[in-house]
């Protein structure tokens, strides 16, 4: 009986008879629904607007606020004065926008639903589970890693400098220097940095203490710059350094006059310094004072 089977068959297997064209149709449906699940027509995920907004490009520094965070009223007091049409917004970013009104204020409240989440997302940040998201973006050094070299690639976090909207794009924190950077995207750089806060970063080294980075010393989490990469940032950060001193200079003409005009940033957790900073910053403020002196000294000195 094997000798009849096409060559690759095992003895006693026959091969199942091909599909009968009428019996085609019933597996319609399922082929319907698969391709429904392969494009994401007849998926949650595509048809949420908070998805949406956390894929469109600029919005990576975002983390997803829960929705029952959102549905919360008690974690929004306040914000309704500070959102036009904020009923509305709230129904867009909770998906349960009435199509008409959709319709008619499209444009503008699109807008405030993107600055009533923003604000939301920066009370979110500062709870147990926010906290707890933004550290994992944080370990893959999803906001970037500091220019400096001595801090050899340290991930930094985003920052506000305010918590009003509408004042100060956000800022990138590194924890070895303890100072502010600008990122490097265009789309990051316009976001707003009321949307993270100025407690979040040190905050959240508050609660997770063992991420506090060392002054020296390799990072011990994320992911490995290439050398490539490496290379190209010193090179252009000594460039942006050398043309800041040949500005600062032209302007000014003296050394110590720039030095002055560099403003420290102060961390703060909901408008109070952080002690073990502000102790630091006043002994670095000292040193730094000392050695202004020193600088005008020897520019008074100078020969003409």
């Amino acid at each position: 009986m094997s000798a009849h089977l096409p060559h690759g068959y095992p003895p006693f297997f026959y091969p199942p008879p091909p599909p009968r064209l009428d019996s085609l149709s019933s597996l319609t449906p399922l082929i319907q629904a698969m391709e429904e699940v392969s494009t994401g027509s007849g998926s949650d995920y595509s048809n949420s607007w908070i998805s949406w907004f956390l894929s469109s490009k600029g919005n990576e520094y975002f983390c997803e606020v829960e929705e029952d965070y959102i549905l919360d009223r008690f974690n929004l007091t306040g914000l309704n004065t500070e959102v036009q049409h904020y009923a509305q917004a709230l129904d867009m970013i909770t998906d349960n926008l009435d199509e008409e009104i959709q319709d008619d204020l499209r444009g503008n409240l699109d807008l405030q639903a993107r600055l009533l989440y923003g604000l939301i997302h920066a009370r979110w940040i500062v709870t147990a589970r926010g906290l707890a998201k933004m550290l994992e973006k944080y370990k893959r050094a999803d906001f970037g890693r500091c220019p400096r070299v001595l801090c050899q690639s340290q991930p930094l976090l985003p920052v506000g400098l305010t918590d009003v909207p509408y004042e100060k794009s956000v800022k990138l924190y590194c924890g070895r220097c303890e100072d502010i950077y600008s990122p490097k995207s265009s789309r990051h750089g316009s976001i707003d940095g009321a949307y993270f806060g100025t407690s979040f970063p040190h905050l959240l080294f508050l609660v997770y203490p063992n991420l506090i980075p060392p002054k020296s010393g390799p990072v011990e989490f994320g992911l490995p710059q290439r050398a490539g990469d490496v290379e190209g940032g010193r090179r252009s950060r000594r460039i942006r350094e050398e043309e800041a001193q040949a500005e600062g200079m032209s302007e000014t003409g003296s050394t110590a006059a720039v030095a002055l005009k560099a403003d420290r940033y102060r961390p703060r957790i909901f408008g109070f310094q952080v002690n073990e900073i502000a102790k630091l910053q006043r002994w670095q403020e000292a040193v730094r004072d000392r050695q202004i002196t020193r600088l005008e000294e020897l520019e008074g000195n100078a020969p003409a």
